[in-house]
């Protein structure tokens, strides 16, 4: 981890980042399009994850950065949740669905593994020095 200095060297963050391009991709055409709400409720939770794994890499410290991974996951569940939504009216089809779910489904392993790793190391603070 301390060789990590940018929140945009972090893997989770770049697959989060493919993640978010992906589902504006989807949601530009057809019925997805028209269904503003669910589209607009999508998006957001697939930036919310970048966004979160985002500002807790700029707090000062690992508990923080955990909390923010903690938040980042839970809008990967919450983009679960909607591309069954999403499948269930057919806006996408079961090939993009199953695109779609496995990457954010490695990215909410990846960051509960990455909250883990920070909640037992001791390394603290501001990028990152050993705890005392």
């Amino acid at each position: 981890m301390s060789s990590i200095e940018r929140f945009e060297d972090l893997d989770v963050w770049k697959k989060s980042r493919v993640l978010t391009n992906e589902v504006y991709d989807v949601t530009l055409s057809g019925s997805f399009a028209r269904d503003f709400k669910l589209h607009d409720q999508l998006r957001a939770a697939a930036v919310s994850i970048m966004s979160n794994i985002a500002e807790g890499f700029e707090r000062d410290g690992d508990n923080e950065f955990a909390q923010f991974l903690a938040l980042a996951k839970g809008s990967a569940g919450e983009v679960r949740s909607e591309l069954y939504v999403s499948l269930d009216r057919k806006y996408l089809t079961p090939a993009q669905f199953e695109v779609l779910f496995a990457h954010v489904s490695e990215i909410s392993r990846m960051l509960f593994s990455l909250s883990r790793y920070l909640r037992q190391s001791n390394l603290r603070g501001r990028k990152y020095k050993k705890g005392e």
